[in-house]
């Protein structure tokens, strides 16, 4: 699947030209460097009012500085393009974010999603893998029992006894489900109902996640570390399945949230704590981009050709360091475009952060 939109190649973005004031802003992880509006790759011709709601959304939980600025951009959800433009100029300072040491590497750009999955509330004949609440005890931070505990440890198991949400009837759905940390399933009751709920991130046992995809490769099983070629192999292979899920030891654990037919038009809550708006919020190292933070993003790619703007409102475990992030795909299944780009997703990225002006 290719994505793209008319801009100039992220090959072609011209050298990081400082301007005066405000110069420089040192972040844990990043630097950022001041430019001119005129140096980000295809400013003028995004579709801002595709970005307000994401904007808006994150105006609940403001980032410092911009509660003054989230007031005013509240009006301007029904401005016309250019008000909107002039707006963010005026307000708004760009800055291109690079290495804390001043180097400017190409960066990467991944995507992930909300898989939506058919699920049953009690266990059944083809729905017998567990999606858990968090154990009672559990302490973050520290390290519980593994994966491969959980499946197969008497003291395990009983610590998880009545902690089951739902049931999956296969254990690389369940996979994929804690590793992008949320998702909706369609869960039938014990009385027949299909009820969509929401499940949200609560937990994690604590230990190292390792990747299945990597773990395969290594091993010379697949060629490409991608969800069809992993489940073709986990159908090729029943008798090493729990191995290869056994080689992460890292287990998700999720709290269940009510899915009303207005929550369904938005994604799940990121770590900023707002709703995530499909191909405008992005998951990013807090400690390079502070959630809350608009950005400005350049990719291109054999899936993707974009720049656009953007709201630093998530983040993941693989989400580190200075221009690194995961764009919100949407939601949807296995042959949903959401899965498809979040799949498929991985190219080179340049950020420019866009920071409140000091006036």
């Amino acid at each position: 699947m290719v994505v793209s939109e008319p801009a100039p190649s992220v090959a072609s973005v011209p050298a990081v030209r400082p301007v005066p004031a405000p110069g420089v802003q040192q972040r844990a992880r990043s630097r950022w460097v001041a430019v001119d509006w005129q140096d980000l790759p295809g400013w003028g011709q995004d579709a801002l009012h595709e970005a307000w709601n994401a904007l808006l959304r994150g105006c609940e939980k403001p980032a410092p500085g911009f509660e003054a600025l989230c007031a005013q951009a509240r009006p301007l959800a029904i401005g016309s393009p250019e008000e909107q433009r002039a707006w963010v100029q005026q307000r708004l300072q760009p800055y291109r974010v690079v290495e804390v040491d001043g180097r400017a590497p190409e960066g990467l750009l991944t995507g992930y999603y909300e898989p939506v999955l058919e699920a049953s509330r009690l266990p059944t004949a083809t729905q017998r893998v567990p999606l858990y609440a968090p154990p009672p005890g559990l302490v973050n931070g520290q390290a519980w029992y593994t994966r491969q505990q959980i499946d197969t440890s008497p003291e395990a198991q009983a610590a998880l006894r009545g902690r089951a949400i739902a049931w999956l009837a296969d254990p690389i759905d369940a996979l994929i489900l804690q590793i992008q940390g949320s998702g909706r399933l369609l869960v039938r009751e014990p009385d027949g109902r299909v009820v969509p709920v929401r499940l949200a991130y609560a937990a994690h046992n604590g230990q190292p996640y390792q990747s299945v995809g990597r773990w395969l490769l290594d091993q010379g099983a697949i060629r490409e570390a991608s969800w069809d070629a992993i489940k073709a192999w986990a159908r090729q292979n029943p008798q090493r399945l729990n191995d290869m899920l056994w080689s992460n030891p890292r287990t998700v654990f999720f709290r269940e949230e009510a899915l009303s037919d207005f929550d369904a038009f938005f994604g799940p809550r990121g770590a900023q704590g707002v709703a995530l708006t499909p191909g405008r919020s992005i998951a990013v190292d807090p400690l390079s981009i502070p959630y809350g933070t608009p950005v400005w993003l350049a990719t291109q790619g054999p899936v993707l050709n974009t720049q656009r703007l953007v709201l630093a409102q998530d983040t993941g475990g693989a989400i580190q360091g200075a221009v690194r992030a995961d764009l919100f795909t949407g939601w949807g299944g296995w042959n949903d475009e959401a899965f498809k780009l979040a799949a498929a997703l991985k190219q080179p990225l340049q950020l420019w952060a866009l920071w409140p002006k000091v006036q």
